[in-house]
C-alpha cells in the first residue's frame, strides 16, 4: 500500500458561495433580466439596442433565453444593458427627490 497525499479541499467538501452583495445581477434569472428589458424598453427599441434576430423577428422571451444561453456575447450585452438601465432608474429616482 502506497501513501497517498491528503487533499484537504477533498475533505472538506465544497465551499460556500462567495456573498455577493454588490453585484445587481446576483440572484437574477436571465428570464427575469429578459423580461424587465423588453418590459422597460419593448421588444422593437431592445432589437435596435441589442441587433440580434430573436429580438427582432418573433421575439418572445423564449426565444431569447435558447439565443443567449448559446451565445455569450449577446448575453453579456443583454447584462450590460440592464445595468444601464438600472443606473437610468436611479439617477431618475433621484432626480425626482431633490
Amino acid at each position: 500500500m502506497k501513501d497517498e497525499p491528503v487533499n484537504p479541499a477533498a475533505e472538506d467538501g465544497p465551499k460556500p458561495p462567495v456573498p455577493q452583495a454588490r453585484n445587481p445581477l446576483h440572484g437574477l434569472t436571465l428570464e427575469a433580466i429578459v423580461t424587465a428589458l423588453a418590459d422597460h424598453y419593448g421588444w422593437e427599441e431592445l432589437g435596435q439596442r441589442i441587433p440580434v434576430r430573436c429580438f427582432n423577428v418573433d421575439p418572445s422571451v423564449g426565444s431569447s433565453l435558447r439565443f443567449l444561453r448559446k451565445t455569450p456575447w449577446a448575453r453579456e450585452k443583454v447584462e450590460g444593458l440592464y445595468l444601464f438601465m438600472l443606473r437610468e432608474e436611479r439617477r431618475a429616482h433621484q432626480g425626482r427627490k431633490l
